[in-house]
């Protein structure tokens, strides 16, 4: 056929009526176990698959989430957790035969225009919300429009939606351990985006820590950008006691400051220790091979479609905790002045 095959092309291939097709394919009673086979066998050989459009009104679902990313295009392009993210995300989408509907926007009002334009068009059934920041606007702007959400963390405002979390708090603790054990005791913290709620809480457990364990800490902020990175990796090294570990907030701008030690003439890790937090896969390439906490982005993506998937169809839902970020030892940190 060079047409899109209809039901009524599986009714009269296999000699039915169209409404015992549609009784059969629904999986309702009343339909003879050879009939259902006749309609099985019609439905693989014309390849005939259910119309999107039609289901949708059926059952005014979409059929579609939403993720929409306030990031410059660059930065979103060049962090490697939104890539595996999306990743699980899709893998769980594709086996329900759904989409996502991805927007990158520049700014909050563009962002929010975003949210309610996909609300009003009925393009989605829900939104992913990540990236949360300090009492969200994003959380009571999808609960006024009638819209289901799932966030990855934990928002510090009221919120009616399932959270996707993670501790970090024992890997931070595991990472800043490892690295008094080797001797340092000038350990820099490179955090991110003060906006945001995960660069926050993630600076507030290494400055707790730090202290705990007697460590001097400098702190450098930054927009979680590898550029931003090496500009702070530079800044640095530019003091006149400069660190001899630097933890970054997350793997993108550890590798730019791995790369910003190698320019400076530094032997890594002799001269400098250098750990992410976001485990990504790209950090087992870098020379030297990047310590790192285990995060799973994968993961992320999978627990995040999956909640939201159910929080749709049942109408609630609960918060999925994922197991909690590890230390992943590498060859990135090693005692002051050795070889490593």
């Amino acid at each position: 056929m060079t047409r899109q095959p209809t039901i009524e092309d599986v009714a009269r291939t296999a000699g039915v009526s169209k409404g015992l097709v549609s009784l059969a394919l629904n999986g309702r009673p009343g339909v003879a176990q050879e009939t259902r086979k006749r309609i099985d066998a019609a439905v693989a050989e014309l390849g005939w698959r259910p119309s999107a459009n039609a289901r949708g009104l059926a059952t005014k679902r979409a059929y579609s989430l939403g993720f929409i990313v306030r990031r410059d295009p660059i930065t979103f392009q060049a962090d490697p957790f939104f890539a595996s993210f999306l990743a699980g995300v899709e893998s769980v989408l594709a086996e329900r035969d759904q989409v996502l509907v991805l927007s990158v926007v520049p700014d909050v009002e563009r962002e929010f225009e975003a949210y309610r334009r996909l609300t009003s068009d009925r393009r989605v059934d829900g939104f992913l919300i990540t990236d949360l920041l300090q009492d969200d606007p994003r959380v009571r702007l999808v609960a006024d429009l009638g819209q289901r959400a799932v966030t990855l963390g934990r928002p510090d405002s009221e919120s009616p939606f399932p959270a996707i979390v993670r501790d970090y708090d024992a890997g931070i603790d595991e990472l800043l351990t490892h690295l008094a054990e080797l001797g340092h005791r000038r350990v820099a913290h490179v955090a991110g985006d003060e906006r945001m709620q995960h660069a926050t809480t993630r600076l507030t457990r290494h400055l707790e820590v730090a202290a705990r364990l007697g460590l001097q800490t400098i702190v450098e902020h930054t927009d979680f950008s590898p550029e931003s990175g090496a500009a702070a990796t530079h800044r640095l090294l530019d003091r006149s006691e400069r660190p001899t570990a630097i933890v970054y907030a997350n793997d993108p701008m550890a590798i730019a400051g791995i790369a910003v030690a190698h320019e400076r003439g530094l032997t890594l890790p002799r001269d400098l220790s250098i750990t992410g937090m976001d485990g990504s896969d790209t950090g087992r390439f870098v020379y030297p091979a990047l310590t790192t906490l285990d995060n799973d982005p994968v993961g992320w993506g999978r627990a995040a479609a999956t909640a939201l998937l159910s929080y749709i169809e049942n109408g609630d839902g609960d918060d999925v905790t994922l197991p909690a970020a590890a230390l992943i030892l590498r060859s990135s940190t090693a005692p002051p002045g050795s070889p490593g």
